[in-house]
This record gives structure tokens, C-alpha cells and sequence, in this order.
């Protein structure tokens, strides 16, 4: 194929043309819109939602802290969930506000990085907490009077350890992958911050590996926990009918409806953005889908729950 194209040229030649490449050292953020009269309603929007988010999580810790009646595996999930979604706005919407009150918001290629780097570990760690919560209503609607034994404060533990570990490892490997490509084209990224697919379709190099990690790791921190869930209401659902009262079966149904409103909410954004090939799925409708889970939801969560 080489020699077809260009019969008078070598192999090594053309790694060298590819490395005569300017290399990209830092990135623009093309931001949520580029309509200049929108900016300013934007900005309060997104500053409003990111004051909500942090009072509202900041508030859900310390209340779970403090009170000594919420010192209860449920509650513990659920500070470890506000912990969560504080950290994954903090890494997102400071810079979404920058990009509405500049007129270019650069981001350099190390704090690109590092911004994909923990906006993957706290989106990992959102999905199976949220599928260890759904685990513990399992548990207390279905076997109650072993509940106690069941989540034990050593279980709850390694549940959330377990959640944190596997975000780790998710992100690591997912920017891993992402530092050996090399960024040649054009370096403004069709979005609001460093995410997967809008960095992919910056690179020179082949991104055939990270595309397929992005699908098979996607699936299984996406589809693993919405399936554990789905399983784990099956089983909730069966149990409320068994139930004869009418204000235990409405009891019920209410401990878990909240939880239900954001997996619901969470896993079909994220499903829409990363379980499909980067070229199906247009940037422009994955902006608006990744702002639910990004941003929306760490507000919902405390709002909700509470």
C-alpha cells in the first residue's frame, strides 16, 4: 500500500512525516454553546446548579456525620454517593464557568489529562454505588430482620472500597491508553471538558484499542450495575406485593422510588454516550446527554434522598 501510493518512499519516511507533526500542548474547549446572548443566562444557570450541588452534598455529609440515628448502612452509601457527585462536579462546571466568561477557555494538555483522569474515576464510582445502594433496599425490603448482619459495617466497607477500586482502575486504564496517542490536528475539543470520544477524534495515531476500550469497559460499568439493579427491584417488587397492608406496600415503594429516579436519570445519559461507536453518536446531542449525568444529577442526588 505504501509503495503504491508513493513508490519512491519509505516506511521509515513516513513515521518521520508523522512525527514532523506539531504536537498539541494545550486544548480550547468549544463550551455548550457558541450564541454569544446565551453566556451570560448560562452562566447563572450552571452557577446556580453548582451552588445547590455543593451545599446540598456538603450538607448530606455532615448531617450523616453528625447525626448519630443516621449511623446506618444506608446512610453511609448515601454520604459515600454526595462525596461522589461533589468531586465529579468540582472536576466539571469551574471550568464550564470559565468558558462562559472567556472568549476561548484553553486548557492545557496536562490538566486535560488530569481532568479525564478523575472525571472517569468518580463516574465509575457513581454507577456501582449506585447499584450498592440498590443492593442494600434489596436487602432490607426482602430479608429485614437479617439486615443488620447482612450490611455490616465491615460489608459496607469493602462495598465502597470495592466502588472506588474499580473507578481506579477504569480511569487508569482509560488514560493510560489516552497519554500514548499523539494529538496532531486541530486542538479544539467539541465539548465542555476533556471526555473520551471528543479527545479520540483528535488523534493521530490509530485509536482502533481505545475505541474498544471505551465500548467494553463502558459496558461493563454501565451494564453490570444497571443489570444488578434491575435484578435487585425484580426481587423488591416481589416482595412489596406480598405485602398485605396498603400502607406497607406504599412504605415501601417509597423507599425506593428516589433511588429509582436517578439510576434512571444516570444510566440512560451514560448509555447514550458511550455505548455506541464515537462516529454513530453526534457530539452535539452527547453534550446535552452528558450534562445529566455530569452535572443534573449531583444536584438531584441530595435533593432527592433528602
Amino acid at each position: 500500500i505504501l509503495m503504491s501510493s508513493n513508490e519512491g518512499e519509505k516506511p521509515t519516511e513516513r513515521k518521520m512525516d508523522h512525527r514532523n507533526h506539531s504536537s498539541v500542548t494545550e486544548f480550547i474547549l468549544s463550551g455548550l454553546t457558541e450564541y454569544p446572548e446565551l453566556q451570560l443566562p448560562l452562566f447563572l444557570l450552571f452557577l446556580g446548579i453548582y451552588v445547590v450541588t455543593v451545599v446540598g452534598n456538603l450538607g448530606m455529609i455532615t448531617l450523616v456525620g453528625l447525626s448519630s440515628h443516621l449511623q446506618t448502612s444506608m446512610y453511609y452509601f448515601l454520604s459515600s454517593l454526595s462525596f461522589i457527585d461533589l468531586c465529579q462536579s468540582t472536576v466539571i462546571t469551574p471550568k464550564i464557568l470559565v468558558n462562559f466568561v472567556t472568549e476561548k477557555n484553553f486548557i492545557s494538555y496536562p490538566e486535560c489529562m488530569t481532568q479525564l483522569y478523575f472525571f472517569i474515576v468518580f463516574a465509575i464510582a457513581e454507577s456501582h454505588m449506585l447499584a450498592a445502594m440498590a443492593y442494600d433496599r434489596y436487602v432490607a425490603i426482602c430479608n429485614p430482620l437479617l439486615y443488620n448482619v447482612i450490611m455490616s459495617y465491615h460489608i459496607c466497607f469493602w462495598l465502597i472500597a470495592g466502588v472506588y477500586i474499580l473507578g481506579i482502575i477504569g480511569s487508569t486504564i482509560h488514560t493510560g491508553f489516552m497519554l500514548k496517542l499523539f494529538f496532531c490536528k486541530t486542538n479544539v475539543i467539541n465539548h465542555y471538558f476533556c471526555d473520551l470520544f471528543p479527545l479520540l477524534e483528535l488523534s493521530c495515531s490509530s485509536i482502533y484499542i481505545n475505541e474498544l476500550l471505551v465500548l467494553t469497559l463502558s459496558a461493563f460499568n454501565i451494564l453490570t450495575p444497571a443489570l444488578t439493579i434491575l435484578a435487585s427491584y425484580i426481587f423488591i417488587i416481589s416482595s412489596i406485593l406480598h405485602i398485605r397492608s396498603t400502607k406497607g406496600r406504599s412504605k415501601a415503594f417509597s423507599t425506593c422510588s428516589s433511588h429509582i429516579s436517578v439510576v434512571t436519570i444516570f444510566y440512560v445519559s451514560a448509555a447514550f454516550m458511550y455505548l455506541q461507536p464515537s462516529n454513530v453518536s453526534s457530539m452535539d446531542q452527547g453534550k446535552v446527554s452528558s450534562v445529566f449525568y455530569t452535572i443534573v444529577v449531583p444536584m438531584l442526588n441530595p435533593m432527592i434522598y433528602s
